[in-house]
C-alpha cells in the first residue's frame, strides 16, 4: 500500500475531507462535458495549491470531492478556493451556462464537509486513546461533542 501521508519538515499528516457543493438553485447543469472540464480545473488547482483531489464525482445539480490537504489550510479556505476558481473557469470556458444559472453564481453559498478516516473510525481511535499507557491509569476526561457556544 502506498504511503498517502503528506510529509513536511516538522510534521506528517493524513487529512482528508468529503466535500459536497450544490449548484445555485440546485439547477441540473453539469453534463459529462462539464464534468470533464471540472476535473481539468481541479487538476490545475492541485498544481497551484496544497489541495489534492483524490476523487471527483458529480450529479447534474451537485459535486462531490474527496480531497487531501495540509493542516495550515482550514476547510473554509479550501472550500472558498475551490468554489471560486471552479466557478470563474466554468463560466469562462462554458459561457452558455450563465443563462441557466442567472444571477452570476455557480454554487450555492453553503457546502457539506466531513472528515474521512483512512485507517480508523471514531470507535477505533477511542479505544486506541483509552488503551494508552496502563489501563488502570486511564481517566476519561470528556465524552461527547464539544460545543463552542
Amino acid at each position: 500500500m502506498d504511503d498517502e501521508h503528506i510529509y513536511k519538515s516538522h510534521n506528517k499528516t493524513l487529512l482528508m475531507y468529503h466535500l459536497v457543493f450544490p449548484l445555485k438553485y440546485r439547477k441540473s447543469v453539469i453534463t459529462e462535458e462539464l464534468g470533464k472540464t471540472l476535473v481539468g480545473i481541479c487538476k490545475e488547482i492541485s498544481e497551484r495549491y496544497e489541495i489534492e483531489f483524490i476523487e471527483i464525482g458529480h450529479e447534474p445539480d451537485h459535486v462531490h470531492f474527496l480531497v487531501q490537504s495540509v493542516p495550515k489550510m482550514p476547510v473554509s479556505q479550501m472550500v472558498r478556493t475551490v468554489k471560486s476558481i471552479v466557478a470563474r473557469e466554468m463560466f469562462r470556458l462554458h459561457p452558455e451556462i450563465k443563462s441557466l444559472l442567472w444571477g452570476g453564481s455557480f454554487w450555492t453559498s453553503g457546502f457539506y464537509a466531513n472528515t474521512v478516516g483512512l485507517y480508523a473510525g471514531k470507535e477505533v481511535i477511542q479505544k486506541y486513546v483509552q488503551n494508552q499507557g496502563k489501563e488502570e491509569d486511564y481517566k476519561k476526561i470528556y465524552s461527547g461533542q464539544l460545543k463552542l457556544f
